[in-house]
Formats: structure tokens, C-alpha cells, sequence
């Protein structure tokens, strides 16, 4: 195996955990217990953010373009409203609760 292909392995299950650990918080009753796996996930969001800067440095990966302050204010407007109109389907999530 290359080891282009292992960072991308690594991040990719780092991205899964990441998933994993944001539910398992959003659904957890015991204080301690969720205080101790957002600990867990702070770490996993540094170590993936440090196969990134890996990743990038070598050139495995190449980041998506940079957000204009417009589209950056945009979505900080939306996501304030709850709302992301057509731009995507993480708005509304709670509407029909």
C-alpha cells in the first residue's frame, strides 16, 4: 500500500469517527460520559486536522477553493435563521419537531 493511499485511509476513518462520536454526543444522557467523548472527539478533530495539513503538504490532496466573506457571511446569516434556503439540506433540520 502507498503511502498516499494510508492518509487517505486515515482520514477517511478519522471522518467516520468524527460522524460517529458528533451522534453518539447528541444523543448521550450521562453528563460525564458525553463531557468525556467530546474530549475524545476534540482529540480526533486534531489528529485529522494534522493528517490533513500531511496530506496537503505532499500534495495528496488539494483543498477546495477558499470561501468568499460574502458566501462566508451568507452562510453565518443562514445558519443563524436555521435556514439554508436551496443552498443545501442542512437547513430545517428541527422544523417538523
Amino acid at each position: 500500500m502507498q503511502e498516499k493511499e494510508m492518509v487517505s485511509d486515515v482520514l477517511s476513518s478519522l471522518k467516520s469517527s468524527l460522524s460517529n462520536y458528533g451522534r453518539v454526543i447528541g444523543e448521550c444522557e450521562d453528563q460525564e460520559l458525553r463531557q468525556t467523548i467530546q474530549q475524545i472527539r476534540n482529540q480526533c478533530e486534531h489528529y485529522h486536522y494534522q493528517m490533513f495539513k500531511v496530506a496537503e503538504q505532499k500534495n495528496y490532496y488539494k483543498p477546495a477553493q477558499k470561501a468568499s466573506d460574502h458566501q462566508i457571511q451568507q452562510l453565518k446569516s443562514e445558519i443563524t435563521q436555521g435556514n439554508t434556503g436551496n443552498t443545501g439540506n442542512t437547513g430545517g433540520i428541527f422544523r417538523n419537531m
